[in-house]
């Protein structure tokens, strides 16, 4: 492109004045560095642009043409500038989040609704799956951040806890007997278990903890859905692996009881995911600022 853009600015003020001296107060230059600048690009484009008159300056034809596409441009221009300062000001945009069913459910909603109003201007989009498939999203660019249950052990992946959880065992009213007084291991894996589907986060975790204890398991029921899991165990079909924060609502209802186990799961958290590689956009620093400051 021959002539560059701050001559154009120039030509195009001087082409809505109609005088260098009007353009030179506009765009506070001296009337001899717009006089020059004009001369300029007349030189680079081998055209005259202006007739030069007693009372000012007009454009020639192939100015006026000129001038045609310099507005289209410098409107674009100034529609790509005014666009970038409503990304800045988070006036619009979109945030992708991956997350599970479970935590959006139980965890992320109410983050959600205070983002949504403090920033309706960005959309959000949500990527539901399980932990490794959220993990997928996030290294694939499909999503910016995600929330996951942990531990999770990735070295390209920034990894920050935000919520700390516990894993335990409940029951409906016909094993509620067993809730009396804390129960071994060994007895717990005599009943009935109902458990998450293999390869969820949240299995291979309690999983691994009793393998530690030189036990296995053997569930009689291995669900999809969270709320299924309690469902299950709130119909008595035996005892459900839950997240002890996301059941609350059914303990406290008298739903489901909580069997006290002689040796507690050590509790994991939920946490925050993103590409270490890849600074986070303004939306998803906002939007992870909002979870830490409201957890």
């Amino acid at each position: 492109m021959k002539g560059k853009l701050d001559l154009y600015r120039v030509f195009n003020v001087v082409s809505q004045k109609n005088s260098f001296s009007k353009a030179a107060e506009e765009l506070f230059m001296t009337q001899s560095a717009v006089s020059q600048s004009i001369l300029k690009l007349e030189k680079e484009l081998e055209i005259q642009l202006f007739y030069r008159t007693s009372k000012g300056v007009v454009l020639t034809n192939e100015g006026k043409l000129l001038n045609d596409y310099v507005n289209s441009a410098l409107g674009i221009i100034q529609a790509a500038e005014d666009k970038l300062l409503d990304f800045k000001m988070l006036k619009n945009g979109e945030l992708r989040i991956g997350v599970g069913d479970t935590i959006s459910r139980y965890f992320l909603l109410p983050y959600l609704e205070d983002f949504r109003f403090k920033y309706p201007g960005i959309k959000l989009k949500i990527l539901n799956g399980t932990t490794s498939e959220i993990v997928t999203f996030i290294k694939s660019g499909a999503a910016d951040v995600g929330i996951c249950n942990l531990p999770i052990h990735d070295e390209h992946l920034e990894i920050t806890p935000c919520m700390e959880i516990h894993d335990i065992f409940v029951c409906g009213t016909k094993y509620k007997k067993i809730t009396a007084k804390p129960v071994r291991l060994e007895r717990l894996m005599e009943l009935p278990l109902i458990f998450l589907e293999k390869k969820t986060i949240s299995r291979m975790y309690v999983e691994r903890f009793i393998k530690k204890k030189g036990l296995q398991i053997s569930p009689v029921f291995e669900l999809g859905s969270y709320d299924l899991v309690m469902d299950f165990a709130k119909n008595n079909l035996g005892i459900s692996c839950v997240v002890k924060e996301f059941a609350e609502e059914y303990l406290s209802r008298g739903l489901l009881y909580e069997v006290v186990l002689e040796e507690e799961i050590p509790s994991r958290s939920i946490g925050i995911v993103s590409l270490k590689s890849v600074p986070l956009s303004r939306a998803a620093e906002k939007f992870v600022g909002g979870i830490n400051a409201l957890k």
